[in-house]
């Protein structure tokens, strides 16, 4: 690491960053609707969204500042298996494709802004929508915090904040101003100001990691060096565990690991509400499908992002914090100017999925929590007021963990976040094709889920913590080491099956659905599929 600023990288930093925050308050402007005190216009940008203002949304949505970090830093710690990132991002298109068009034209159709209306409408059930509401914003709060700790390594890496030493004011001044800039044009914006930002987020992306799997191999004397220096780094024993450290190819007893993860993850993708919540903006079920055919482009950048961690290695990059192995390799093999441009993209890919996930964390307690359980009878305007500060608070929340709490707390966090949401599945992508999982019996099946996943991260450890050391554990009954939120879900749609047999059985009520058969198909101007307005919109519209 350069001693003290990177003055030129800086710079460059700044720039881009004021360039974004003009860009995020402008956007209050772009397709300003006549009432914009909704949370259709301020939550879900009107759903106005075409294909490419959607892919770069989405793009910038699911492939996060902690994306460009975690996963090269993966692999720069135990080699290939870091990749499982590339397949998993691949496998969810075509689900994608399935089911999302259906839930974009049920949502159209009644109104739903998150998962968790559906959820209610489908199975009348206020109960089922707060444990996948409950859940949605309980998995996405570390996701929020774990982008500012992408932004905070590329703070660390240029120098910015002082050492170890500095006033811890002073030291975190830099992270508190992205902060209170990314808090400001959210709560003016809304959805519009990261859709608009996405176009530079992701433009920059593509130019760093263009240039860096051509320029930086160059300078190592090409993937055949890069690749030998890594095997050899690969093949050294760890001290912790007596074991060597990686490999540059998975072997057999990793396999299930491999898999399992990959699979698991790319169910759990779509039930996170940041994912759900670009999805609803799009205009039409055309748009959607168009970007399912067209997302996997970013899964190619994804995995040539993850050769950066083989790339460190070779390198010679050493941090104790493995988060920071990217950034240092930005540093150490870039121009200055061009690592303050590699910098301002992790950096703006922080700030546009915090937006994102901070509006669909508050739209789930505005529509499923306050509403359904605080005030009923909430005006769309107090609805909007509401969620806007509890974009702000979800925001102070996940900087007050960042700042108090060690970065592997966050981290747990995250691990267990994937295997929460991921016990969402059942309700949602099950009600999207049929009604006959029994209500009661898809609450049972979210509970077990959620303790087994929980109870068991718990009880993983690893050479440096006694809990939560990582995500995978032996499958009951199969003998080998897998994903323990594909385990958990098994167990849920057991549960889940086993129930519903039983309630049926026993002529449990279970509740009227709103919905019907035509309302998962319609498109956009279909007469079927007219977004229903919440009373006081529709009393002023016109007849």
């Amino acid at each position: 690491m350069k001693d003290g600023v990177n003055g030129v990288a800086l710079a460059v930093f700044i720039l881009f960053f004021v360039a974004v925050t003009v860009m995020g308050f402008l956007a209050s402007r772009w397709r300003r609707a006549a009432n914009d005190q909704t949370l259709d216009e301020w939550g879900l940008g009107g759903r106005s969204f075409g294909t490419w203002i959607t892919w770069f949304l989405l793009g910038g949505d699911l492939y996060t500042a902690y994306t460009f970090v975690a996963v090269p830093a993966a692999i720069y710690a135990a080699g290939a298996a870091g990749f499982f990132a590339v397949p998993y991002t691949i496998l969810i298109y075509p689900m994608m494709f399935v089911f999302l068009p259906r839930l974009w034209s049920v949502s159209h159709k009644h109104g739903y802004v998150t998962t968790s209306d559906f959820v209610r409408g489908r199975y009348d059930s206020r109960g089922l929508s707060l444990a996948v509401a409950v859940t949605g914003i309980l998995a996405t709060m570390p996701y929020i915090a774990l982008q500012l700790v992408g932004i905070q390594a590329v703070l660390d890496v240029m120098g910015v904040g002082g050492g170890e030493d500095t006033n811890w004011f002073i030291k975190d001044l830099p992270l508190l101003i992205a902060f209170g800039v990314l808090a400001a044009y959210t709560y003016s914006s809304g959805l519009r100001a990261p859709a608009l930002i996405a176009f530079v987020k992701d433009a920059l992306i593509y130019i760093v990691i263009a240039v860096a799997v051509i320029y930086i191999p160059i300078k190592l004397g090409g993937f055949d060096d890069i690749f030998a220096k890594a095997s050899a780094a690969f093949s050294q024993t760890n001290p912790a565990t007596g074991a060597p450290r990686g490999a540059t190819v998975p072997g057999d007893a990793t396999q299930w690991t491999y898999a399992t993860l990959a699979l698991g993850s790319a169910l759990a993708l779509f039930m996170y509400p940041h994912s759900v919540t670009a999805v609803l903006s799009s205009r039409s079920r055309d748009v959607i499908r168009r970007n399912s055919t067209i997302l996997p482009l970013y899964s190619l950048m994804l995995g040539l992002l993850g050769l950066l961690g083989f790339m460190a290695i070779a390198a010679g990059i050493k941090v104790e914090n493995g988060q920071l192995a990217i950034p240092q390799l930005f540093e150490t093999m870039f121009p200055d100017w061009f690592a303050g441009v590699a910098f301002a993209a992790i950096g703006i890919g922080a700030l546009v999925p915090a937006a994102i996930m901070s509006i669909a964390a508050a739209n789930l307690f505005t529509r499923n929590i306050y509403k359904d359980f605080i005030k009923p009878d909430a005006t769309p305007a107090q609805e909007t007021k509401v969620s806007k500060l509890v974009s702000l608070l979800v925001k102070v929340g996940a900087l007050v963990f960042v700042l108090t709490m060690d970065k592997t707390v966050a981290i747990n966090f995250q691990l267990l976040g994937g295997i929460w949401i991921l016990q969402t599945f059942p309700a949602l992508v099950g009600g999207l094709f049929t009604r006959w999982f029994h209500r009661w019996a898809l609450l049972a099946g979210w509970a077990v889920g959620m303790i087994y996943g929980t109870v068991a991260a718990y009880g993983v450890a690893s050479p440096t913590q006694d809990h939560f050391g990582g995500s995978n554990k032996e499958i009951p009954g199969i003998g080998e080491i897998g994903y323990i939120g594909l385990t958990a879900f098994v167990l849920n749609v057991l549960v889940t099956v086993v129930l519903t047999f039983a309630l049926k059985a026993m002529k449990a009520p279970e509740g009227v659905d709103e919905t019907s058969p035509e309302d998962y198909t319609g498109e956009a101007g279909d007469p079927g599929v007219k977004t229903e307005l919440p009373p006081a919109t529709a009393a002023a519209a016109p007849h």
